[in-house]
C-alpha cells in the first residue's frame, strides 16, 4: 500500500501509538488495530482519487485521512483543514516527522472559515458530520468538477436519504453514490462519493432585516379609563 513510503507511515503509526494517545487524539484502545482501522483505511480512499490531483481534508484531527492518502499517494498534495490549536500543532509535527512538508499542509480554521483561501478537485472527510452537515461545509471547498469523499459506515444510504434537501438547497443536481474500495468486507472502505458539478453553489436566502426599534412610530399610551378625582 504504501511501498517507498512505508518508513514514513510507520512513523506516523508510532507516532499516532504515541503522542497520539497522550494528547487525547486516540483512544489507546485503538492502538493494536491503527494499521487496519485508520491507516489502510484511509488510504484506500486512493483507489477513487485520480493522478495528480489536489486534495483538501476538512476536520482532519489526528491526520485522518489526508496524511494516509499523502503517503500511499505521493503524487497528491494534500491541504489539511483542522480548527482546533493542539490538532494543528499535532498535525505540523506530523508533517515534519514524516517528511511531507513538500506537498502536504495545513491550515488552522473551520472550513467555513477557508472557503475561497483555497479549493481542491477532490476534498475529503472522515467521522466530521453527518452528510446533511458537511455537504454545506465541504462542498465550497471542491472545485467545480471535482468530488467530495466521505468515509462512512453502514449508515451511509441513510443519511443519504436524509440529506437530500441540503443537495437541493445548494443546486447540487448529480446523486450521491456508496462505494466501496479497498478489500471486501469490513476490511474495505465505504464512501459516500457525490460530483460537485459545474454549476455555482447556491447561497442560503437572506432574510431582509427587521425593522429597527427606533423607526417605529411612537406607542400611544394605555389609559386605564379612571377619571382623576
Amino acid at each position: 500500500m504504501f511501498g517507498d513510503q512505508l518508513d514514513a507511515a510507520t512513523a506516523y503509526h508510532d507516532f499516532l501509538a504515541t503522542s497520539g494517545v497522550e494528547r487525547g487524539l486516540i483512544g489507546p484502545r485503538e492502538v493494536p488495530r491503527l494499521w487496519e482501522r485508520h491507516l489502510l483505511n484511509c488510504a484506500h480512499l486512493g483507489e477513487l482519487v485520480e493522478l495528480g490531483e489536489s486534495v483538501v481534508d476538512v476536520g482532519s484531527g489526528a491526520g485522518l485521512p489526508g496524511i494516509p492518502l499523502a503517503l500511499a499517494r505521493p503524487d497528491l498534495r494534500v491541504q489539511l483543514v483542522e480548527p482546533l490549536e493542539r490538532r494543528y500543532t499535532f498535525l505540523r509535527e506530523v508533517i515534519r516527522e514524516t517528511g511531507l512538508g513538500d506537498r502536504v499542509a495545513v491550515a488552522r480554521g473551520r472550513a467555513e472559515d477557508v472557503a475561497g483561501e483555497f479549493s481542491g478537485g477532490v476534498v475529503t472527510a472522515r467521522a466530521v458530520a453527518p452528510l446533511a452537515t458537511l455537504y454545506r461545509w465541504t462542498l465550497p471547498l471542491c472545485r467545480p468538477g471535482g468530488h467530495l469523499l466521505a468515509i462512512k459506515g453502514r449508515s451511509a444510504a441513510d443519511e443519504i436519504a436524509a440529506a437530500t434537501d441540503v443537495l437541493a438547497e445548494l443546486g447540487i443536481t448529480s446523486t450521491p453514490e456508496v462505494v466501496h474500495c479497498g478489500p471486501e468486507g469490513d476490511e474495505g472502505t465505504t464512501v459516500v462519493r457525490l460530483a460537485r458539478g459545474d454549476q455555482p453553489l447556491r447561497r442560503r436566502p437572506v432574510r431582509a432585516p427587521r425593522t429597527s426599534t427606533s423607526n417605529r412610530r411612537p406607542r400611544t399610551p394605555r389609559t386605564t379609563g379612571r377619571k382623576k378625582a
